[in-house]
């Protein structure tokens, strides 16, 4: 089933390329992450939705894989670019606490939501602030040749390598927005794209996050901070970077020119060159409202859509139901459908759970298993991977641990935890609600009996009674879900 070679998108070439690990049999991955100023949104965690199935996909074509993420705990500016307010000193200030208890907030908040979403743990979480020795010295290697000073900080000269911007003209050519139209001037810049590498404190100012170094007292540049961690944990080249697709347009380019001026490889194959083999990136995860932007005060975070009821795994359904380098639009009646498409698949999966696995080769599922094999292997097709799945379920007259086999290989991959869920997990239970589940189930025993006795009045009178509370009994409801709230 893992045979079929694994094949994906390289944002830098535009191409689909067959997967060759740098080092035969490792596969090594680098994945920005977040920025722990604020909550994530369930925008931001599609990066990591995908990621996870690109690490799953790795492991399970059998290659030892080192992933690594990192957190960003410093540097980052308001604006991606060169301009605003360090997010995290902002957010230290607005708050009036440490900035190294709002980091603390944040990563937790952020490591939760990966665990309500069956996001594997990487090998490594990489916090900026633990490198800050490591970035002194790699800006110190590119220093005389890439950078120049200003009384602002010490900054990247772009027109020092080649074919600098070369990842964010992908952007342009699937229509978007020219990236770098979003780089404010600075005064003494060469060139608009520069960027820093070491912020100075401004001159009378004392930031709770600074460091001494070669240009004064300051702190790195968002950039520098994953050049320098993925070149340390993964080393150069290492096989894989991903992110959002808004990194295409400034943090990865940066990053690229980076590891270019560090590894010498300047007038070099660009493609083989940029510190990783292959660059990905997620689409972006779109909702009408205009809720996906922190900036908007009120913003569509994981736990909204729990405190509303929805099992985060509904979420998760909703994302590999479209292909990573889609758009796709959030609605809520979209992730109702999600959730529907999942119960179906757990109610089918219940009748397995009490089975032992067996050999997944059997012939009847040869069709399903390379269909899926199919998907997975070419640039990670996770809707055609679903559909696999739901047609493996369907396969009658088999030993039903053979069956279980096959779901549990898919699953693998997937991330659905299918044989973990239950009936109850998926019910939709807003936070709000006041009536337990205890007392739910022991009025619809109740319901029934009277319906078993003829007596309608009181079943209507019960049914009645838990629609007073938001409980709508589901009679007849083709999943025998019996209620929800």
């Amino acid at each position: 089933m893992t045979e079929t070679p694994l094949k994906l998108f390289n944002s830098l070439t535009r191409e689909i390329e067959t997967f060759t690990p740098v080092h035969p049999g490792e596969a090594r991955v680098y994945t920005c992450g977040p920025t722990v100023y604020n909550y994530p949104h369930i925008g931001n965690m599609r990066a990591y939705v995908f990621a996870d199935i690109l690490g799953r996909t790795l492991s399970w074509k059998g290659y030892d894989l080192t992933h690594v993420i990192n957190i960003t705990d410093v540097g980052h500016l308001t604006d991606d670019a060169d301009a605003g307010e360090d997010k995290m000193e902002k957010m230290a200030a607005e708050k009036a606490q440490s900035i190294w208890d709002i980091a603390k907030h944040y990563t937790e908040a952020y490591w939760a939501d990966v665990k309500a979403l069956n996001i594997r743990q990487p090998a490594k979480w990489s916090v900026a602030t633990d490198y800050i020795d490591e970035m002194i010295e790699f800006a110190k290697g590119i220093a005389d040749k890439h950078c120049y000073e200003l009384d602002s900080g010490l900054y990247f000269d772009v027109s020092t390598v080649d074919d600098y911007g070369k990842l964010a003209r992908a952007v342009t050519e699937e229509g978007a927005e020219e990236s770098r139209g979003r780089i404010d001037t600075v005064e003494g810049k060469r060139n608009a794209a520069d960027f820093a590498i070491w912020r100075k404190t401004p001159e009378g100012e004392k930031r709770q996050m600074e460091w001494d170094s070669p240009w004064g007292k300051g702190a790195p540049g968002w950039h520098l901070e994953c050049s320098v961690m993925g070149g340390k944990l993964l080393g150069f080249p290492f096989d894989i970077h991903t992110g959002g697709i808004d990194h295409r347009e400034i943090h990865h380019p940066n990053e690229i020119a980076q590891n270019q001026a560090h590894c010498c490889t300047n007038g070099l194959d660009l493609a083989e060159n940029s510190g990783a083999r292959i660059w990905m990136h997620n689409n972006f995860l779109v909702e009408r409202s205009g809720k996906m932007s922190k900036s908007a005060g009120e913003f569509l975070r994981l736990q909204l859509l729990i405190d509303k009821g929805y099992s985060p795994v509904a979420y998760r359904m909703l994302c590999l139901q479209a292909h990573y380098r889609s758009e796709l639009e959030f609605s809520w009646e979209g992730l109702q459908a999600a959730l529907t498409r999942l119960k179906r698949i757990v109610m089918a999966v219940e009748r397995l759970k009490n089975e032992v696995a067996g050999d997944p080769s059997h012939q009847k599922f040869a069709p399903m298993r390379e269909k899926f094999a199919a998907a997975i292997s070419d640039d990670l097709n996770t809707p055609i991977a679903l559909v696999a799945l739901e047609e493996a379920l369907t396969v009658k007259k088999v030993d039903g641990g053979v069956k279980r086999a096959v779901i549990e290989e898919m699953d693998r991959v997937l991330g659905l935890d299918l044989f973990g869920l239950s009936r109850e997990d998926l019910r939709i239970r807003p936070k709000s609600a006041e009536i337990t589940e205890a007392e739910i189930e022991a009025e619809l025993i109740r319901r029934k009996e009277a319906r078993i006795a003829k007596d309608f009045a009181t079943s209507d009178a019960i049914r009645e009674s838990l629609a007073a509370k938001g409980v709508e009994v589901m009679d007849g409801d083709a999943l025998g879900w019996e209620w929800k709230l």
